[in-house]
C-alpha cells in the first residue's frame, strides 16, 4: 500500500494528497483498481475505442475488484463510503472514461434504482447478482425527443393489465442496453400520469435494440435505442418505491456526483499523459517540459484537476453525512466538466500534432470529454439548479 509519505512526495496529479483522507482499506482498494486498469485496460483500450466494441473478456477481472454498487449497503453490496466510490470512479476514468461510464450505468444507475426504489424482496432478488456482476444492468430514461426536459416530457407509457404492466415507447442513448441482463425502464403510468420504474429482463418479448453507430465519444460504451412494443412486465418487476419522477431524481442525484468524479478522472488522465509526454519529447535539444509556456499549461491543468477533486471530495463527504442536496451535485458536475474540457484541450495543445494520435491517448480523452460534458444534466441545466438554490427563483422554462 502507498504510504502517506510516498503520496506527498510524488509529483503526481493528487498534488494535495486527497487520498490521505481514505483509510487503509479504501486506499488499498483504490490501488488495486489502479493496477488493474493499468495492466488490463490501458494496453488494449485504444483498439476497442477504434472498433467501437466493448471488452467483455475483462468483465471477470472487473468483478473480482468488488466495486459494482460500491456505495450501496443493500444485500450483497460492498457498503463503502461515497468518498471511496467517487475516487474509484475517478480512477476508472483516469484510464478510460468509457469503462468508468460502464460502471456508472451498471453499478450507479441500475443498481441505484433497485437500491433506492426497490422493495426488500426486489433488493434481495437482484442486487447480490448485480454486485457480483453476474447480472449486468442498464438504465432507460432518456428518449429520442426528451433529454433535459425528460421530467415533464417522458413519453414511454406503462399500462396496468391484470397482474402485469404493458410498456410502449422508445429510449435513446442507453448504455449497456444491448448486452444487459436487466434494464431499468422509466415509463409514465397511463392511469395517474406519474413516472414509475420497471425492471425488464433480457429477452423479454417486444423489447428490441439498435446500436447507435458512428459516435465520436465514449466509443467503447455500447449505447442503444430501445424500442418497447407491448412489452409485458409482471407487477413484481415494478420498482415498489418508484411512484413519481421525484424517485427517479433520487437516483440521478447520487450518480450526478459520480459523473463529476469521472470528469475529474478524465482531466487527470489527459494531464498525466501530457506530463509524461513533455518529459520524453525533445525539441531544440532538450525536453519540452523545460519550456516556460509548456510548464504554464501543465500547471493550469494540474490546478483544474486539483480544484475539481476538492469540490468532488466535499460533495462526497456531504453525501456520507446525509446532507447533500441537488444543487451540491449539480455544482460539482457543472464545475468539473467545464474544467475537464479546458484541461483536455490544453493537454492536446501540449502534444501538438501528436495529440490527435490515439497512441498518445490524449486524443481519446479529448473526444470522450464531450460526452461527459453533456450526460447526467448539461452545464446549462445544472447551472439553473444551482441558480434556483442561491436566488430562490426558478429560471427554468
Amino acid at each position: 500500500m502507498v504510504s502517506d509519505t510516498d503520496l506527498m512526495d510524488s509529483p503526481g496529479s493528487d498534488f494535495l494528497g486527497f487520498e490521505l483522507l481514505l483509510d487503509g482499506d479504501d486506499r488499498e482498494l483504490l490501488e488495486r483498481v489502479r493496477k488493474n486498469m493499468a495492466a488490463t485496460v490501458e494496453p488494449v483500450i485504444n483498439d476497442y475505442w477504434t472498433r467501437a466494441t466493448f471488452p467483455h473478456e475483462l468483465l471477470p477481472g472487473f468483478a473480482e475488484l468488488g466495486i459494482a454498487g460500491l456505495q450501496y449497503s443493500g444485500p450483497g453490496c460492498p457498503g463503502r463510503s461515497n468518498l471511496i466510490d467517487g475516487m474509484v470512479a475517478m480512477e476508472l476514468a483516469r484510464t478510460d472514461p468509457s469503462i468508468a461510464t460502464f460502471f456508472g450505468v451498471h453499478g450507479g444507475l441500475a443498481m441505484g434504482s433497485v437500491q433506492l426504489c426497490g422493495s426488500d424482496e426486489q433488493r434481495e432478488r437482484w442486487l447480490p447478482a448485480m454486485a457480483r456482476m453476474e447480472l449486468i444492468g442498464a438504465f432507460g430514461l432518456t428518449e429520442p425527443e426528451h433529454g433535459s426536459g425528460i421530467a415533464g416530457g417522458l413519453a414511454t407509457t406503462a399500462r396496468r393489465d391484470g397482474d402485469s404492466w404493458v410498456l410502449d415507447g422508445e429510449k435513446k442513448w442507453i448504455g449497456n442496453a444491448s448486452f444487459a441482463d436487466v434494464v431499468i425502464i422509466w415509463a409514465r403510468d397511463t392511469e395517474d400520469g406519474q413516472v414509475k420504474g420497471f425492471v425488464v429482463e433480457k429477452d423479454t418479448e417486444g423489447m428490441t435494440f439498435d446500436l447507435q453507430r458512428d459516435k465520436i465519444a465514449l466509443r467503447v460504451v455500447q449505447n442503444a435505442t430501445i424500442r418497447l412494443a407491448g412489452v409485458r412486465v409482471p407487477d413484481a418487476n415494478r420498482l415498489a418505491e418508484a411512484n413519481s419522477f421525484k424517485d427517479t431524481a433520487r437516483v440521478l442525484r447520487i450518480t450526478r456526483a459520480s459523473v463529476a468524479w469521472m470528469a475529474t478522472g478524465c482531466a487527470r488522465g489527459a494531464y498525466e499523459h501530457a506530463l509524461r509526454y513533455t518529459g520524453e519529447r525533445q525539441q531544440f535539444g532538450r525536453p519540452i517540459a523545460g519550456f516556460q509556456l509548456v510548464q504554464d499549461l501543465l500547471v493550469r491543468m494540474l490546478s483544474n484537476v486539483t480544484a475539481s477533486t476538492a469540490v468532488c471530495t466535499r460533495v462526497s463527504q456531504l453525501q456520507d453525512a446525509g446532507v447533500m442536496r441537488d444543487e451540491h451535485a449539480s455544482l460539482a458536475k457543472a464545475f468539473s466538466t467545464v474544467r475537464m474540457r479546458e484541461t483536455v484541450g490544453w493537454a492536446r495543445e501540449v502534444l501538438g500534432g501528436n495529440g490527435i494520435l490515439l497512441e498518445h491517448h490524449v486524443g481519446r480523452f479529448v473526444a470522450d470529454a464531450e460526452a461527459l460534458y453533456s450526460y447526467e444534466g448539461t452545464r446549462e441545466v445544472n447551472t439553473l439548479i444551482v441558480g434556483r438554490a442561491i436566488t430562490g427563483i426558478g429560471a427554468f422554462v
